[in-house]
């Protein structure tokens, strides 16, 4: 996985991104229950976003669980390629958003929203979001811990320095119980779910 030139995650985004998956939460619930969202359509979304972030860990656990779902070696290799010519066209759109919004670090353009609401109706299109942001916490966090385990073997991020990824960890501990209340205030306050760029 090429990760030369992506950039890292703040600790200050680190506490946006935390809070945005939380406010999610109840987003993916309802798509999930309305049959909006499936294993595979969800892993295609995951290996999308983690291919913009360059994340080792995340790319190796959903691999695995993209192989388990039956993917072929063939369309993973692609996805973390940046190559989606395997995605079902169906799913197309969703991946297609979820790679945009991280390469805009969660700001996507108003357009791209509309895109996919036009694609799989409201529910569904809070369901894309909502897995997106998910893997990008994921992302956010698994970067920096990934990093520090695999410098034990020499294999370390080169964009990363050791520092980065203990302030990186310590803070998402930290952040853990403050976004999730801060994610319920602006839930309970209806402020708005999305920002575009």
């Amino acid at each position: 996985m090429q990760t030369s030139g992506k950039r890292l995650y703040s600790v200050f985004e680190l506490y946006r991104i935390m809070t945005l998956a939380f406010r999610s939460i109840p987003l993916l619930k309802k798509a999930k229950a309305a049959g909006k969202m499936n294993k595979p359509f969800l892993e295609r979304i995951m290996l999308a976003v983690t291919e913009v972030n360059g994340c080792a860990m995340c790319s190796y656990y959903h691999t695995k669980v993209a192989l388990e779902e039956g993917f072929s070696e063939e369309e993973i290799r692609n996805m973390l390629g940046g190559k989606f010519a395997d995605v079902p066209q169906e799913e197309l759109e969703g991946v297609l958003f979820a790679q945009h919004y991280a390469d805009q670090r969660g700001k996507p353009t108003r357009e791209s929203w509309q895109r996919v609401v036009d694609t799989y109706g409201e529910t569904g299109a809070y369901g894309v979001l909502a897995v997106t942001r998910m893997i990008m916490m994921g992302n956010a966090t698994g970067i920096p811990a990934g990093s520090f385990l695999l410098r034990f073997r020499g294999k370390a991020d080169p964009r990363s320095n050791v520092f980065y990824e203990i302030m990186m960890m310590l803070a998402m501990l930290l952040f853990m119980i403050p976004a999730a209340l801060n994610a319920m205030i602006l839930n309970v306050f209806k402020v708005p779910i999305l920002k575009y760029s």
